[in-house]
C-alpha cells in the first residue's frame, strides 16, 4: 500500500507529458484529478487499464475530473501508446520514478512498478487510494465510485 493516504494533500510535481510539455499537478486545482500510476506502456494489464479509462472517459469529464496516467516510459513511448489506443487523456513521463517515490508507489516483487490510482479532490486532497497490480480494470470502477460520492 502506498505511503500517501486519504485526507493528505497530494504532493505537487512537474513532469513532461506525451508532447514534452511541462504539466504540474497544481494547474488542475478546482477540478478533481484521477492520477493513475501504471507499470509500462503497451503491456497487457496497462493496456486493459488505459482502455477502460478511455472507454469511461466521458463519465470522468462529466464528474469534473481530469484523468492523468504516469509511468517511467518516455514521452515518445507515451505518444505511440496514445495513438495506438486513441487515449483521450494525458500521460506523464516519470523517468527515474521521482514522482512515483513521492507518492509512495512501491514496486511489486521489488521489480515491477506499482499500479496505484489516487483520486484527488478539487482542493488537492487525496480522497481515495486504490492499489492492485492484478486487477487493472478495477482502478476505473474504484475511481468512478469515489467521484460519484463527492461530485
Amino acid at each position: 500500500m502506498p505511503d500517501l493516504v486519504n485526507g493528505f494533500p497530494a504532493p505537487d510535481f512537474e513532469l513532461p507529458d506525451q508532447n514534452g510539455q511541462a504539466v504540474r499537478l497544481r494547474q488542475f486545482r478546482g477540478r478533481s484529478v484521477v492520477l493513475f500510476f501504471y507499470p509500462k506502456d503497451d503491456t497487457t494489464g496497462c493496456t486493459i487499464e488505459a482502455c477502460r479509462f478511455r472507454d469511461e472517459f466521458e463519465r470522468f469529464t462529466a464528474a469534473g475530473a481530469e484523468v492523468i496516467g504516469i509511468s517511467d516510459d518516455s514521452c515518445e513511448s507515451h505518444q505511440k501508446f496514445i495513438s495506438k489506443y486513441k487515449l483521450p487523456f494525458t500521460l506523464l513521463s516519470d523517468k527515474g520514478g521521482r514522482v512515483r517515490k513521492l507518492y509512495g508507489v512501491n514496486k511489486t516483487f521489488g521489480i515491477i512498478p506499482g499500479r496505484v490510482t489516487f483520486v484527488i479532490d478539487r482542493e488537492g486532497v487525496v480522497q481515495h487510494v486504490f492499489s492492485s497490480q492484478s486487477n487493472p480494470a478495477k482502478h476505473v470502477d474504484e475511481a468512478l465510485g469515489v467521484l460519484a460520492e463527492f461530485a
